[in-house]
């Protein structure tokens, strides 16, 4: 009965469009008093979860990206991008697709990504002739990537909750966010081609070098990052402080673009930003603790096993389990709730834990540019102005090449365990 309500509570308040942490906290305290539990659970549980070291990762980076938007990074990127690759037939949807990959690299989430890449493309694509439904949705499905190139915020989340090395995971999601970013990009040329979108002339080499050295200190944070990850100089903790650091000094004294007045300013938001993070994680964790004692990831576990113990056809379950989850559930609260459970019916059946890292995370991140809850889908349909419908028909080939791409990681596991074999 207990159970039920804590389910029946959580489902409604989703429903009713509450907060994820305000409505794991009502339907665990809920929980809690019809069990008779004391309520001290809940703060011991929450502080539980959110201390873990590597968690520090999460205001280091997110630091790291504020100051870097501050100090004039997204224009450089977008500039770079458009040297590169907008002289071909729909050239500023993949200058998008790429300034996200590059973008990706430094913010780590796709939030950051829609609003500060989708801010200054979609409005200069529809200038261009591109449609709104369109511009927003390559903007909104190349956001997704941001998450799967190193830094990572939900890797993190995901190292915090089950102790896999969080510089692994990072690497781990290199070669499948550029295989994302690739995909995205023919998918957009082929559409670009069917329509007659418009493309620039090409400005030269003369151009593409300026634009390089202009972005050149931006793209070296992410090699920064990557860099010393792979080296097993830094840990993930340690990259993002130097990060922030790195960011401060660029946009301060090389672009300049950073007054020191605005830091402060800067340093608040992003604590709020992290703070909001840290409390949904520590509400998650008490929710996950009721989880646990009622043995659900157990039941999960062997239900599906009694099913069938192959794995190819868990992975598929898997895989569609979370494609689900991930269209009506935040991304943080989803993983704090689901992988443990998911992870132990993955490693049953012989599944790599960074492996399953990656493809859970990619999958809850196609769930950003998906109704009713795509939050990227949202806000870059609230930049374009265009009706929330034309906006989901024209991400649909997107989304079937994201999923393409889901199926390749998750029944390739090389794509995510190569390199971090490398740091070994």
């Amino acid at each position: 009965m207990s159970l039920a309500i804590l389910l029946g509570v959580f489902a409604l308040g989703l429903v009713i469009g509450l907060p994820v942490a305000v409505t794991l906290g009502l339907s665990s305290l809920c929980y809690l008093l019809i069990e008779g539990i004391p309520l001290v659970v809940i703060p011991q549980k929450m502080f539980a979860g959110m201390d873990v070291f590597v968690l520090l990762c999460i205001p280091g980076f997110i630091l790291a990206g504020n100051l870097m938007n501050g100090g004039g990074i997204t224009p450089r990127i977008v500039r770079f991008a458009n040297a590169m690759v907008g002289w071909m037939r729909g050239g500023l949807g993949l200058t998008n697709v790429t300034g996200s990959m590059l973008f990706g690299g430094i913010s780590g989430t796709a939030v950051a990504d829609a609003a500060s890449i989708g801010g200054m493309m979609i409005p200069g694509m529809v200038r261009a002739g591109y449609t709104p439904a369109f511009s927003a949705a390559v903007t909104a499905a190349s956001s997704t990537v941001g998450p799967i190139i190193p830094p990572s915020m939900p890797m993190i989340i995901v190292g915090a909750l089950s102790g896999i090395s969080v510089g692994k995971m990072f690497i781990a999601g290199a070669i499948p966010g550029i295989l994302m970013g690739i995909a995205m990009m023919i998918t957009c040329y082929i559409i670009a081609v069917r329509r007659k979108f418009p493309h620039q002339p090409w400005q030269g080499f003369g151009e593409l070098l300026r634009s390089f050295i202009g972005a050149f200190w931006a793209l070296a944070m992410t090699a920064l990052i990557v860099g010393g990850l792979l080296s097993g100089i830094v840990t993930p903790t340690e990259t993002a402080v130097i990060a922030s650091l790195y960011a401060l000094i660029v946009g301060c004294f090389i672009y300049r673009e950073l007054p020191l007045r605005k830091v402060p300013k800067i340093i608040v938001d992003s604590a709020v930003t992290a703070a909001a993070i840290l409390a949904l994680v520590g509400l998650a964790n008490v929710f996950g603790w009721i989880l646990v004692s009622e043995r659900i990831p157990q039941m999960i576990s062997n239900a599906v096993l009694s099913v069938t113990d192959n794995k190819y056809v868990v992975i598929l379950l898997i895989n569609l389990v979370l494609l689900v989850v991930g269209m009506f559930m935040e991304t943080i609260a989803a993983l704090i709730i689901l992988f443990v459970p998911l992870l132990t019916l993955a490693t049953n059946v012989g599944v790599d834990p960074i492996h399953f890292a990656v493809f859970a995370v990619l999958n809850l991140m196609i769930g950003l540019t998906t109704p009713p809850v795509g939050i990227c889908m949202f806000i870059c349909a609230n930049i374009a102005k265009a009706p929330v419908t034309t906006v989901i028909r024209a991400l649909m080939p997107f989304l079937l090449t994201n999923i393409l791409i889901l199926f390749l990681v998750s029944y390739i596991p090389a794509l995510s365990t190569w390199l971090p074999s490398l740091m070994e």
